[in-house]
Protein backbone atom coordinates (compact mmCIF):
# COMPACT_ATOMS: atom_id res chain seq x y z
CA UNK A 1 0.00 0.00 0.00
CA UNK A 2 1.24 3.49 -0.75
CA UNK A 3 1.96 5.63 1.83
CA UNK A 4 -0.46 8.61 0.66
CA UNK A 5 -3.08 5.68 0.70
CA UNK A 6 -2.32 4.46 4.10
CA UNK A 7 -2.55 8.33 5.42
CA UNK A 8 -5.64 8.97 3.77
CA UNK A 9 -7.67 5.37 5.12
CA UNK A 10 -6.24 6.30 9.14
CA UNK A 11 -7.40 9.96 8.66
CA UNK A 12 -10.65 8.29 7.25
CA UNK A 13 -10.76 6.31 10.21
CA UNK A 14 -10.05 8.55 13.15
CA UNK A 15 -12.67 10.85 11.13
CA UNK A 16 -15.61 8.41 11.56
CA UNK A 17 -14.43 8.12 15.27
CA UNK A 18 -12.29 4.98 15.00
CA UNK A 19 -9.26 4.41 16.54
CA UNK A 20 -5.74 3.22 14.91
CA UNK A 21 -2.17 1.94 15.17
CA UNK A 22 0.40 3.31 13.51
CA UNK A 23 4.36 4.64 13.30
CA UNK A 24 5.09 7.85 15.18
CA UNK A 25 8.16 10.00 15.10
CA UNK A 26 9.23 7.63 18.55
CA UNK A 27 7.56 4.30 18.88
CA UNK A 28 4.53 2.96 17.64
CA UNK A 29 1.41 4.54 18.86
CA UNK A 30 -2.59 4.40 19.46
CA UNK A 31 -4.22 7.36 18.10
CA UNK A 32 -7.78 8.53 17.44
CA UNK A 33 -9.42 12.71 17.08
CA UNK A 34 -8.27 14.09 19.89
CA UNK A 35 -11.37 16.33 19.92
CA UNK A 36 -13.50 13.04 20.17
CA UNK A 37 -14.50 12.23 23.86
CA UNK A 38 -16.05 8.83 22.60
CA UNK A 39 -12.68 7.56 20.70
CA UNK A 40 -10.46 8.74 23.36
CA UNK A 41 -12.54 6.61 26.28
CA UNK A 42 -11.65 3.69 24.02
CA UNK A 43 -8.14 4.15 23.40
CA UNK A 44 -8.12 3.84 27.04
CA UNK A 45 -10.34 0.72 27.41
CA UNK A 46 -8.16 -0.72 24.66
CA UNK A 47 -4.75 -0.18 26.99
CA UNK A 48 -6.60 -1.09 29.74
CA UNK A 49 -5.49 2.37 31.50
CA UNK A 50 -6.97 4.37 34.04
CA UNK A 51 -8.03 7.39 32.36
CA UNK A 52 -6.74 9.76 35.08
CA UNK A 53 -3.46 8.49 33.48
CA UNK A 54 -3.09 11.86 30.59
CA UNK A 55 -2.78 10.64 27.07
CA UNK A 56 0.30 12.31 24.50
CA UNK A 57 -1.24 14.31 21.52
CA UNK A 58 0.40 15.04 18.38
CA UNK A 59 0.49 17.74 16.26
CA UNK A 60 1.99 18.85 12.45
CA UNK A 61 2.74 22.27 13.98
CA UNK A 62 3.16 24.98 16.16
CA UNK A 63 0.33 27.02 14.78
CA UNK A 64 -1.91 23.88 15.29
CA UNK A 65 -0.59 23.45 19.16
CA UNK A 66 -1.82 27.16 19.62
CA UNK A 67 -5.57 26.16 18.87
CA UNK A 68 -5.14 23.66 21.67
CA UNK A 69 -3.33 25.56 24.64
CA UNK A 70 -3.80 28.76 25.67
CA UNK A 71 -0.82 30.21 26.10
CA UNK A 72 2.08 28.26 25.18
CA UNK A 73 5.08 29.77 27.12
CA UNK A 74 8.37 31.20 25.22
CA UNK A 75 10.87 28.64 26.91
CA UNK A 76 8.46 25.86 25.72
CA UNK A 77 9.25 26.64 21.85
CA UNK A 78 12.45 27.10 22.57
CA UNK A 79 12.78 23.32 24.37
CA UNK A 80 10.66 21.69 21.18
CA UNK A 81 13.07 23.76 18.81
CA UNK A 82 16.21 22.87 20.38
CA UNK A 83 15.73 19.62 21.38
CA UNK A 84 17.63 16.42 19.55
CA UNK A 85 14.89 14.33 20.07
CA UNK A 86 11.15 14.19 19.78
CA UNK A 87 10.13 16.21 23.18
CA UNK A 88 7.07 16.20 24.59
CA UNK A 89 5.61 19.55 26.42
CA UNK A 90 3.25 19.18 28.87
CA UNK A 91 1.43 22.81 29.13
CA UNK A 92 -0.89 24.25 31.26
CA UNK A 93 -4.89 25.41 29.59
CA UNK A 94 -5.55 23.30 27.33
CA UNK A 95 -8.92 23.85 25.16
CA UNK A 96 -10.98 22.45 22.89
CA UNK A 97 -9.89 18.61 23.28
CA UNK A 98 -11.96 15.77 24.56
CA UNK A 99 -12.01 16.43 28.48
CA UNK A 100 -11.95 13.02 28.99
CA UNK A 101 -7.94 13.62 27.64
CA UNK A 102 -7.16 16.37 29.72
CA UNK A 103 -5.44 16.52 32.90
CA UNK A 104 -7.63 16.86 36.43
CA UNK A 105 -5.30 20.51 36.43
CA UNK A 106 -6.17 21.38 33.21
CA UNK A 107 -3.02 20.51 31.72
CA UNK A 108 -2.17 18.18 28.72
CA UNK A 109 1.09 16.78 26.90
CA UNK A 110 1.75 18.10 23.61
CA UNK A 111 4.53 16.61 20.66
CA UNK A 112 5.06 18.80 17.42
CA UNK A 113 6.48 15.84 15.38
CA UNK A 114 8.79 16.23 12.65
CA UNK A 115 8.87 13.04 11.31
CA UNK A 116 7.48 12.60 7.43
CA UNK A 117 4.49 9.84 7.83
CA UNK A 118 3.04 10.77 11.23
CA UNK A 119 3.80 14.72 10.32
CA UNK A 120 1.48 14.05 7.47
CA UNK A 121 -0.82 12.72 9.04
CA UNK A 122 -0.90 15.02 11.56
CA UNK A 123 -1.84 17.52 8.64
CA UNK A 124 -4.40 15.39 6.55
CA UNK A 125 -6.40 15.10 9.91
CA UNK A 126 -6.05 18.79 10.56
CA UNK A 127 -6.57 18.37 14.30
CA UNK A 128 -4.52 16.65 17.35
CA UNK A 129 -3.85 12.91 17.17
CA UNK A 130 -3.90 10.93 20.52
CA UNK A 131 -0.05 9.24 20.57
CA UNK A 132 -0.22 6.62 23.14
CA UNK A 133 2.20 4.08 23.08
CA UNK A 134 0.95 0.83 21.19
CA UNK A 135 0.95 -1.64 24.26
CA UNK A 136 -1.65 -2.87 27.30
CA UNK A 137 -0.68 -0.25 30.29
CA UNK A 138 2.35 -1.95 32.15
CA UNK A 139 3.60 -3.69 29.39
CA UNK A 140 6.31 -2.56 27.07
CA UNK A 141 6.28 -0.17 24.75
CA UNK A 142 6.20 -1.82 20.96
CA UNK A 143 9.21 0.03 19.16
CA UNK A 144 8.10 -1.96 16.02
CA UNK A 145 5.12 -3.37 14.57
CA UNK A 146 6.44 -7.07 15.03
CA UNK A 147 6.30 -5.99 19.23
CA UNK A 148 2.82 -5.29 19.11
CA UNK A 149 0.40 -7.37 21.24
CA UNK A 150 -1.85 -8.95 18.94
CA UNK A 151 -5.09 -8.25 21.32
CA UNK A 152 -4.16 -4.55 20.11
CA UNK A 153 -4.24 -5.30 16.43
CA UNK A 154 -7.51 -7.22 16.80
CA UNK A 155 -8.96 -4.01 19.17
CA UNK A 156 -8.15 -1.07 16.99
CA UNK A 157 -10.10 -0.30 13.77
CA UNK A 158 -7.62 0.35 11.13
CA UNK A 159 -3.54 -0.23 11.47
CA UNK A 160 -1.20 1.61 8.93
CA UNK A 161 0.89 -0.32 6.90
CA UNK A 162 3.94 2.03 6.80
CA UNK A 163 7.35 0.92 8.83
CA UNK A 164 5.45 -2.34 9.25
CA UNK A 165 9.01 -4.02 8.10
CA UNK A 166 11.15 -1.67 9.72
CA UNK A 167 13.39 -3.84 12.33
CA UNK A 168 15.52 -0.83 14.56
CA UNK A 169 15.48 0.18 17.95
CA UNK A 170 13.07 3.41 19.17
CA UNK A 171 12.38 5.15 22.27
CA UNK A 172 9.47 7.12 23.85
CA UNK A 173 9.99 10.76 23.68
CA UNK A 174 11.65 13.08 26.09
CA UNK A 175 8.60 14.88 28.33
CA UNK A 176 9.09 18.00 29.99
CA UNK A 177 6.13 19.62 32.55
CA UNK A 178 6.05 23.28 31.86
CA UNK A 179 3.60 25.52 33.67
CA UNK A 180 2.28 28.95 33.48
CA UNK A 181 4.69 30.01 36.86
CA UNK A 182 7.87 29.13 35.42
CA UNK A 183 8.13 25.12 36.90
CA UNK A 184 10.36 23.04 34.31
CA UNK A 185 10.02 19.48 35.51
CA UNK A 186 11.62 16.94 34.11
CA UNK A 187 9.18 13.61 33.91
CA UNK A 188 11.08 11.25 31.42
CA UNK A 189 14.61 12.16 29.72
Amino acid sequence: MKTEEDIRKAVEVMRNGGIILYPTDTIWGIGCDATNEDAVRRVYEIKQRNDSKALICMVDSDVRLQRYVRNVPDVAWDIMELSTRPTTVILDGAVNLAPNLIAEDGSIAFRITKEAFSKELCFRMQKPIVSTSANISGQPAAQNYRDINPALLEAVDYVCWTRRQEHKPHEASSIIKLTQDGTVTIIRK
